[in-house]
């Protein structure tokens, strides 16, 4: 069966002794630093403040932004690694954790949750925004126009460490994955999320954002980011993602899925709070 080679790219760049700097470690700081700067663009462009709630001004400054970046940074870290030990460690890997109780901390031996990281941020977001007296919605907005940057890279990597591969295919572009011991030919699912829940999320936020002023329905650009990696995250995981955690109901979904359709809850929220709630917050004085 044909199937287009696999890249080989070493998943450490550099390794001094025992100091490695991996591809995967540069994609969170790629990703970060990304959403940093858009979100800095976007405060600084006043039309799109024009009208909107608070005076018609940014909730958050510069230096606010790039203060919440060490906060968000930090969410991302540890939610996304408690994420992962709750969510799948302790469910499909109890041994491995129960026989040493401190592997919970080692995230250096890989295991990291998109839906823990998430989790992680809009905490951050929600200490920060009390910390700073600021409107915590009008915050979370910009950080989700920006995330799906941090998505993109974060696919990318599982690409370059080659796992998380997908489904058994025959599609002319398929590849082998090196740490696949069937050696079939696989679906790169990873770029395929890196195309969705990435690429094409950050347009549709920025077409909503620079094209019909999101920004002034606080909780709109929340509601949107949710709802798409929700059906994006979904989609790829039921048609084309092979799952190593897919126990749930009887193996029909995985818990990837099930986290990513609770999702839709959360957005359904914030749907209503944008478009149909009535109060101060989205009243322009």
């Amino acid at each position: 069966m044909f199937a287009i080679p696999f890249p080989q790219i070493d998943p450490v760049l550099i390794q001094i002794g025992p100091l490695a700097i991996r591809w995967y470690a540069l994609s969170y700081i790629a990703g970060l630093l990304g959403a940093w700067w858009f979100i800095l663009r976007l405060v600084k462009t006043e039309r799109l403040w024009a009208g909107a709630p608070f005076n018609g001004k940014p909730q958050a400054t510069s230096d606010h932004i790039g203060d919440l970046f060490v906060w968000a940074a930090l969410g991302v870290i540890f939610g996304g690694r408690i994420g992962y030990v709750l969510f799948y460690g302790l469910i499909y890997e109890t041994d491995h954790f129960v026989s040493a109780p401190w592997r919970i901390f080692a995230a250096w031996e890989g295991g990291m949750s998109f839906h823990g990281g998430a989790i992680g941020v809009v905490l951050a977001i929600i200490f920060f925004a009390r910390a700073k007296k600021i409107d915590m919605v009008a915050l979370g907005d910009l950080v989700a126009i920006a995330a799906p940057i941090g998505l993109f890279t974060g696919r990318i990597a599982n690409f370059v460490n080659g796992e998380l591969w997908g489904k058994p295919s025959d599609v002319p572009w398929a590849m082998v994955f090196p740490h696949d011991s069937s050696q079939v030919p696989r679906h790169p699912s990873q770029l395929y999320e890196a195309g969705l829940e990435g690429l094409l999320l950050f347009a549709i936020l920025c077409v909503l954002t620079l094209r019909f002023d999101s920004l002034r329905k606080p909780g709109l650009n929340i509601a949107v980011f949710w709802a798409g990696y929700g059906l994006f995250r979904t989609f790829v995981e039921l048609f084309f993602r092979e799952n190593a955690h897919q126990s749930l109901l009887g193996g029909v979904v995985s818990m990837g899925t099930l986290l990513s359709v609770l999702m839709w809850v959360f957005a359904g929220f914030f749907f209503w709070y944008a478009l149909y709630r009535k109060g101060p917050a989205l009243q322009t004085p």
